[in-house]
Parts: C-alpha cells; structure tokens; sequence
C-alpha cells in the first residue's frame, strides 16, 4: 500500500495533488471525468472503425479526421487515467521519467493535432477554390505524409524541452498543485536556472501556434473570397457548410486553449482550483466534442454510422 502515500519526500517521484482545496469532493469530480473519457473513447474509436471499414470513406478529408481522433485519443489517455486514479485511488505519486513520459505526449500530440487544423483547412481551400485538381493536390499519400510531417514537427519541438527538463536538478519540495504533468509547472519545481527553458517554451508556442493560426486564417480568407465571387446564394451556402464542422472543431480546440492560458497568466485573484479545473476542461471538452460535431455536420460520416448501428 506504499503507493498510496507518495510524499514529496521520495526523491524518485513527483506528487500530483489533483484538484488542490477540493479533495473531499475528488471521489464525485471524477465521475463527470470518467464519463467524459468514456464519451471520448466511443465517439473517435467509433469514428476509426466506420472510416476504416467503408471503402467510399477512404478519402482526404476523411483520413484527416481520423488522425484527429487518433490525437484526441493519445491526449486524454496520456492524462485521464492518472487523473483518475489520484481522485478514487489517491495515487497520487508520479515518477520523475512518468511525468515527463506524459508531458512529452501532451504536447507533442497537441502541437501535431495543431498542424492536422491547418491541414484541414487547406483541404477545404483546395476542395472549394481549385475543385477539379483537388485529387490531384490531395491524394491520400500526400496527406498522410503532411500528417507525419506534423508529428515529427511535435517531436522536434517538445523532445529539446523535455531533455532540458530531464537535465534539472530538482527541490526537496516535488508537489504539482493539478492532474497531470504540464512543462512550465515541473520547471518551477527546480532549483537550477530555468531562463532557457522558459525562453524556449514561450518561443515555441507562440512561433507554432501564430504560424498555424496564420495559415488557418490565410485559407479562410482565400476561401471567403472565392465565395464571395459565386453569384448564386445557394453555392454561398453549400460551400460554407462544407466548412462548418472544421469551424466548431477549430473553436472548441483553440478557445479553451487560449482562454485558459490567459487566466493563468493574467487571473492572479483567481483560485488554484479553478485553474486547475479550466485546464483540464481545456485538454478534455475537445476530444469529446470533435467525433459529434463531425458526426452531426458531415453527412456522409452520419449517414455511414447510422447504418453501421442499424445493420448490427
């Protein structure tokens, strides 16, 4: 039972505290937690099976989708079920290369999940602006090797960090005040300088994210004039809708993301507690929400689970 009562003493381990002030409550927080994950689990490992098993799906932008449940899925697994077991077990004991194992995957799969927008956003300039080359452009080889760029690209990026991480000495001290492992809070947790690794970190999430943000922005305005140039208001219509879903995943992704980054830096009156809870709503509401919105506002993918589940 020693794995229950981690303290920050043992020099091998981080203590993960959950949800600070609110440990009486941690057994019924993880309930909407747990279903979450559930939620999470059925929606894009159904979204996997359907694209993988009907030929007709096997398309670009169907390919997409499914690497972004991939993402959703590696991101909630690399925290809920620690989080989890903190809030009904009390293991709240991590190990020094556990926590950095999970932050890795945290972030590398976010900055991938990041380049898979933008992809999807130029999928949809090309399927709307250049529509008879758009096989051509957008074989599915092609995208797949956009995908791997985009992994590769998160692992450039975060394993430096990570190393740098790795290479700290760490304080007698070793408790992380949230559920999971985030790289800037295990930096505090040092008793070495940490200027690089601060400096690294801010310059690389704000050079990806503003890079990608641009790209996304620069698609949609190609988009938006090239609609705008259709005289009929029908085609308005029918090529926005095209648009929607990748829209709402977009918004779901990035708003959390960004609002929660911005209390964290600016809400100093604002309670750990709710820092800490906003930062897991921002890691977890999207993978949740991404298969239903896909699955709602593309109809071929709606249409092809509900035969799915009728035939069984």
């Amino acid at each position: 039972m020693a794995g229950f009562n981690l303290t920050p003493s043992d020099q091998s381990t981080f203590v993960l505290m959950g949800i600070p002030g609110l440990e009486a409550a941690h057994v019924w927080i993880a309930i909407p937690f747990a279903m979450s994950y559930i939620i999470t689990m059925l929606g894009n490992v159904t979204v996997l099976i359907v694209v993988g098993r009907d030929q007709t799906l096997h398309k670009p932008m169907y390919l997409l989708i499914c690497m972004l449940a991939l993402t959703d899925i590696i991101k909630s697994t690399s925290i809920l079920p620690k989080a989890l077991c903190i809030f009904w077990f009390n293991l709240k004991g991590i190990t020094v290369s556990g926590c950095l194992t999970q932050m890795f995957f945290l972030h590398t799969v976010s900055f991938t999940q990041s380049a898979i927008l933008v992809t999807m956003a130029f999928d949809r300039y090309i399927a709307i602006c250049n529509p008879l080359r758009y096989a051509t452009i957008l074989s599915n080889a092609r995208i797949a090797k956009l995908g791997l760029v985009g992994l590769i690209r998160g692992v450039l990026c975060i394993l430096p960090l990570t190393l740098l991480l790795s290479w700290l000495p760490y304080c007698a001290n070793r408790t992380i005040a949230h559920t999971h492992c985030a790289n800037m809070v295990v930096a505090k947790l040092s008793c070495g300088d940490i200027t690089i690794i601060s400096m690294y970190n801010l310059v690389v999430a704000f050079t990806v994210s503003g890079l990608d943000l641009m790209l996304i922005a620069l698609s949609y305005g190609l988009i938006l004039r090239a609609v705008l140039r259709i005289s009929s208001r029908k085609a308005h219509q029918k090529a926005l809708n095209t648009c929607t879903a990748h829209l709402c995943v977009m918004l779901t992704i990035y708003t959390p993301g960004y609002f929660t980054s911005l209390t964290q830096h600016f809400g100093r009156g604002i309670a750990p507690h709710i820092h800490v809870i906003l930062g897991n709503f921002s890691l977890l509401i999207p993978p949740m929400l991404n298969p239903i919105i896909y699955g709602v506002k593309t109809k071929e993918l709606r249409d092809k689970v509900s035969n799915c589940f009728h035939r069984k």
